[in-house]
């Protein structure tokens, strides 16, 4: 749970201000990245916090526009947009070499924040990672009526979500998942057979496209997409532990 005296500052960045928590420690530092609709209150990031916080490790979880105490409206943003505030608070709030962390959309987002900064990520742990969505998950399933209303109006409702045009391209614009994907650093990626939002094999199919051999896939029988219980967090803990052990 993040509260107001856990925000250190909201950083202004392109006309919106980006909200952050965070605090110097031991490298690497942890940065964590929240999903799609997420927020840095949630379960996972707020453990991130936690633990860091009780080793003495340097951290740094934020809100993407449009996205919890950040400013700017959730349908103004698109996967350029949430990179670019990404981008924005790894540049100006943290130093040094950073294991990205991320959530379903934050997984995607780890890996192409780490193509933008291979020389500052020490290491990738992928919750679900959320790979391509845009594309594989909601625009490859639109009926045609759904399709034909996104072309015309620029945006429709999806379950409890208002999904646009400009999200879809933007995501079109940054798919890694059918091209070999240029990542030198180690990669943890853990995932629930039982996830009924991001298939499983998105992540096997994420494992498969990276350029380093060192890529380890963990599959949680009974795990669902949220990878919030006990046993969920501690293999979490366990990457994060073997990827700090191996700087």
């Amino acid at each position: 749970m993040v509260d107001d005296h856990d925000i250190i500052s909201y950083l202004p960045h392109e006309g919106r201000k980006l909200a952050f928590d965070g605090a110097p420690g031991e490298g690497p530092g942890l940065f964590f990245l929240s999903g799609f609709a997420s927020d840095m209150s949630g379960s996972k990031a707020s453990y991130v916090a936690a633990m860091a916080r009780t080793q003495g490790l340097a951290f740094t979880r934020f809100d993407y526009s449009g996205h919890g105490r950040s400013s700017g409206a959730f349908t103004d943003g698109t996967i350029d947009v949430w990179l670019s505030d990404a981008l924005a608070i790894f540049d100006q709030v943290t130093t040094g070499g950073q294991i990205l962390i991320g959530s379903s959309m934050g997984g995607w987002m780890a890996f192409l924040l780490a193509r933008l900064r291979p020389e500052r990520v020490s290491g990738i742990v992928g919750i679900a990672t959320g790979a391509d969505f845009t594309q594989e998950l909601i625009e490859a399933r639109l009926m045609p009526d759904q399709a034909e209303a996104l072309k015309q109006d620029g945006q429709i409702r999806s379950d409890e979500y208002v999904i646009t045009q400009a999200l879809i391209e933007s995501g079109r614009a940054h798919s890694i998942l059918n091209a070999p994907l240029a990542i030198s650093c180690p990669v943890r990626l853990l995932h629930g057979l039982r996830d009924a939002d991001v298939p499983w094999q998105t992540s096997l199919r994420l494992a498969q496209v990276i350029a380093t051999d060192d890529v380890t896939l963990t599959l949680v029988k009974d795990g669902e997409h949220r990878m919030s219980r006990d046993g969920d967090l501690a293999a979490l803990r366990c990457a994060i532990e073997e990827l700090r052990s191996a700087q």
